[in-house]
């Protein structure tokens, strides 16, 4: 049954402990360690693979670009994904977060995959150029209306083929679930603390849908997919 506007409750972005840069090293990296359970709980390279398995050729490897990479988890999973289907994927991973791309080149190279790291602001630096997809996963909730409107315009610009977005949909239940989900899969008080902020702060599915169209991404579609989660799809005509 859908949620009535008095049922749900309203988007409160309040900064999360990792987003500020002063935080300490092992406090990010045991942060990232735990998010990475949470998007291994949530199956979400699985779900963003879905989508992209239908774009591969076999003349030509799909190229992915990751925004917001965080430890590069779920980008290494897309590539895994790829591989058990003999789908050829070239990935570039980007984060505005010089330590979280250090992590992510460690996850890459200790699952052997290959792929190019990049220091970058996906809000302000040109994104990297070629590539049939461009998604990201957890990251639009942490933007103001407008910088998420910024956001899937630059995607949608970037990408030759689909922007997926892999995000939280707000919801009682969802913030209810962040506490309890986070307390169970990681030790980590920052993802405890951040867990709870993100999903107040997550857009809905509708809300999420209108961002996309005002960036211009006509024909977008958004689908709820497991736990308390949506995929907004755009394809280039």
């Amino acid at each position: 049954m859908a949620l009535t506007g008095q049922d749900m409750p309203a988007r409160r972005l309040i900064p999360e402990i990792m987003d500020d840069p002063a935080l300490p090293a092992a406090d990010h990296m045991a942060a990232l360690r735990g998010l990475e359970s949470i998007n291994r709980a949530s199956r979400a390279s699985a779900a963003i693979w879905r989508v992209l398995r239908s774009y591969a050729r076999a003349d030509a490897p799909l190229r992915v670009l990751d925004i917001a990479t965080g430890s590069g988890d779920v980008a290494v999973g897309l590539a895994r994904c790829a591989a058990r289907e003999g789908v050829k994927l070239e990935l570039t991973c980007c984060d505005i977060s010089p330590r979280a791309c250090e992590a992510a080149g460690r996850r890459a190279n200790g699952q052997k995959v290959t792929a190019e790291l990049v220091t970058l602001d996906a809000l302000a630096d040109p994104l990297p150029e070629g590539h049939d997809a461009v998604v990201c996963s957890l990251f639009l909730h942490h933007l103001s209306g407008t910088d998420a409107e910024r956001l899937l315009e630059r995607m949608g610009a970037a990408a030759r083929r689909v922007v997926v977005v892999n995000d939280l949909a707000r919801s009682r239940r969802g913030t209810a679930l962040a506490w309890v989900g986070s307390r169970a899969l990681t030790r980590s008080h920052v993802v405890h603390t951040d867990a709870v902020l993100s999903a107040r702060a997550a857009f809905t599915p509708d809300e999420a849908l209108g961002i996309a169209r005002r960036a211009g991404l006509a024909g977008a579609r958004v689908r709820r997919v497991w736990p308390c989660r949506f995929l907004l799809v755009w394809e280039r005509s």
